[in-house]
């Protein structure tokens, strides 16, 4: 069941990444030519949020079950001097919650705001600095933090 979860938790995130950034894309142009936030710009934060948000579920199960994480929390003095085990531990949890809070905070005050420009200028600044944290966060290949490949 853990290898399904990590499995399903690597594929969806390339989902959230694509989604986050057709947001912002979306995003950025409404806002820059001062287009008008449309039932499709609506269902592009809605679903982007929503993946975000299947993806944190995923994520969850599969930190309960992790031995890296098991590990970490039984052998604390040991783990926290693990980078692989404190990454996965601490680091990778809290700032992927930290993102999907400000994916949620930035959807739920976009479908809030007035004007088009408000809607447009909230997702962009929500979802582009979540888009940054996520991007820090995620183990890459190349992370100097924990790296993993980039599908499991």
């Amino acid at each position: 069941m853990y290898q399904s979860l990590l499995e399903g938790h690597s594929f969806i995130r390339w989902f959230v990444l694509l989604s986050l950034l057709y947001s912002i894309y979306t995003a950025y142009r409404g806002y820059s030519q001062k287009l008008s936030f449309t039932k499709k710009d609506n269902l592009i934060r809605h679903w982007t949020a929503t993946i975000a948000h299947i993806q944190l579920i995923l994520g969850i199960l599969v930190y309960v079950q992790s031995p890296v994480v098991k590990y970490f929390w039984k052998n604390f003095k040991e783990g926290i001097q693990n980078l692989d085990a404190s990454f996965f531990g601490i680091i990778h949890i809290t700032l992927m919650l930290t993102a999907i809070v400000f994916i949620t905070i930035g959807s739920a005050l976009a479908k809030r705001k007035l004007t088009d420009e408000q809607k447009f200028k909230t997702m962009l600044l929500w979802f582009s600095i979540a888009l940054l944290i996520i991007f820090i966060a995620i183990p890459w290949p190349f992370s100097p933090l924990a790296n993993r490949p980039y599908f499991r």
